[in-house]
């Protein structure tokens, strides 16, 4: 099979967002197959793959949403979350429309699973994103909401276009990638929030229509491969993946394949899309996995869309001091030297430090950028 496909080709977005695909290659029988992740799409001309963006057209594989967006805002960067990536700082976020995956518990699904090219509303270029950000005063940019890895060549030029101007960019992502397509991508990102939604193959295969090994395989990548600052999120669903056994078999992996120094986050459930029928997460369940992680070694563990300020904050793995205070979203106190030392026993806390921390705090901010000339 030939690679037809032009990873370095120049992409123009026409009036209509669609610009050349930059992983692909053609089958012996015509059809196209899109590389872009491990689902592998094989397409003909009119057809698109799960994820709806990416369609098949007479000379290869077209993304169908460039230049386009359901919306910005400026969140708090904590709410990606990432607790050890600039923290208290404003980021410029954004999404677009499809997944990859079919999470029958998608918290975003109005977003991800669109149908509807009309919710794309916002029209922007990769260097008038990075511009309002700047003039925003945001360290950078997170694609989020939906998965980035679809528009993958959007979020590679906004990503080039931030870094010529300052800014960083943040991937919020269930890491289903294709190692080619991944190494382009992750080769341009500062920073990412991989969603480890579970740790079995049934659960992947029957809620999400995905593959487990496969975001263990990006997970190990982002840490021996590349310079990305990452952590890791977990959506504990009752009775699906909550199991103190299942957290037991998730955090030794971290531990000993990962770094204990790789910050978990777990995150409560609320009923939606296919999964209205489910509690949500007691409190109980994420104050217990976060024992689990911390006894199995790991030095940052947090709960997260629960008030607890305790799990919420960051503390020295060595002496305890408390390193950033939080509550939900908001810095309390700090206790981090200027070069991201325990100000206590100096020892380093790992993770991207710039300064004194932000002062954005929880509040959330629309932007419409063609407000901005």
């Amino acid at each position: 099979m030939a690679r037809v496909s032009k990873p370095d080709a120049p992409l123009t977005a026409d009036s209509f967002g669609v610009v050349p695909g930059r992983f692909w290659h053609q089958l012996d029988d015509g059809r196209f197959q899109c590389d872009v992740c491990p689902r592998f799409c094989k397409l003909r001309p009119g057809q698109r793959g799960l994820c709806f963006v990416r369609q098949g057209v007479e000379d290869g594989i077209v993304l169908t949403t460039y230049g386009r967006s359901s919306g910005y805002c400026i969140d708090p960067i904590e709410k990606k979350p990432l607790n050890h990536f600039l923290p208290g700082s404003p980021v410029l976020s954004f999404g677009t429309a499809g997944c990859n995956l079919a999470c029958k518990f998608c918290q975003n699904w109005d977003i991800s699973k669109s149908r509807e090219m009309e919710r794309l509303a916002d029209h922007a270029p990769p260097e008038k994103i990075a511009r309002v950000a700047k003039r925003l005063g945001c360290k950078s940019v997170a694609f989020t909401y939906n998965d980035p890895v679809i528009f993958h060549e959007y979020a590679v030029d906004v990503a080039q276009a931030c870094r010529e101007v300052g800014v960083k960019t943040v991937a919020v992502t269930a890491g289903y990638h294709a190692p080619e397509a991944r190494a382009e991508f992750y080769n341009h990102m500062d920073g990412a929030n991989v969603d480890l939604k579970a740790f079995t193959e049934r659960f992947y295969k029957q809620v999400c229509a995905g593959s487990l090994a496969d975001v263990l395989d990006t997970l190990k990548y982002l840490k021996h491969e590349t310079d990305v600052w990452f952590e890791i999120t977990t959506l504990l669903i009752p009775d699906e993946n909550d199991s103190e056994s299942e957290i037991e078999e998730m955090t030794q992996w971290v531990f000993e394949n990962l770094s204990p120094d790789v910050p978990v986050h777990f995150s409560a459930f609320h009923p939606d899309y296919r999964m209205n029928d489910k509690q949500r997460t007691p409190s109980d369940t994420l104050f217990r996995s976060r024992q689990i992680a911390l006894k199995n070694g790991l030095h940052y563990v947090y709960t997260d869309n629960v008030h607890d300020e305790d799990g919420g904050s960051t503390y020295c793995h060595n002496c305890r001091a408390p390193l950033i205070g939080r509550d939900w979203h908001e810095l309390k106190s700090w206790g981090l030297t200027s070069d991201g030392r325990c100000a206590t026993c100096r020892t380093p806390c790992p993770g991207v430090f710039d300064g004194p921390p932000g002062r954005w705090g929880r509040k959330r901010k629309s932007v419409k950028l063609r407000e901005f000339a």
